[in-house]
């Protein structure tokens, strides 16, 4: 498995729009614009995006978006911060789908 996640190929991720060009270029467009500063800087909007990453667990994304982080100026420690964050959400939505697990058995014991 250590072969499937090169680092080279996230600098080809242009190559996906080969074979539909309009679809990728809508994307890009749609990506792009999600980054520009609205209510939240784009330093924000960059942070979430690492926490994100993480949370989805996209090495290309986790690469990217540390970079943009580190461009906006933030530290490791700004970092780390935002995947406790991201971590302790995950953590609570597998807590949650817990309850998913007791209506099961409550059902069944009926």
């Amino acid at each position: 498995m250590s072969d499937y996640y090169k680092n080279e190929d996230l600098g080809r991720f242009g190559e996906i729009g080969k074979h539909s060009p309009e679809l990728f270029r809508k994307f890009m467009d749609w990506y792009n614009s999600s980054l520009e500063p609205g209510l939240l800087t784009k330093r924000e909007k960059v942070l979430i995006g690492l926490a994100v990453a993480h949370a989805v667990q996209c090495p290309y994304c986790i690469d990217s978006y540390t970079q943009s982080c580190l461009t906006e100026g933030m530290s490791l420690e700004h970092i780390t911060e935002a995947l406790h964050v991201a971590s302790a959400i995950k953590g609570g939505a597998t807590l949650i789908h817990g309850i998913q697990a007791h209506n099961a058995v409550e059902k069944i014991s009926l």
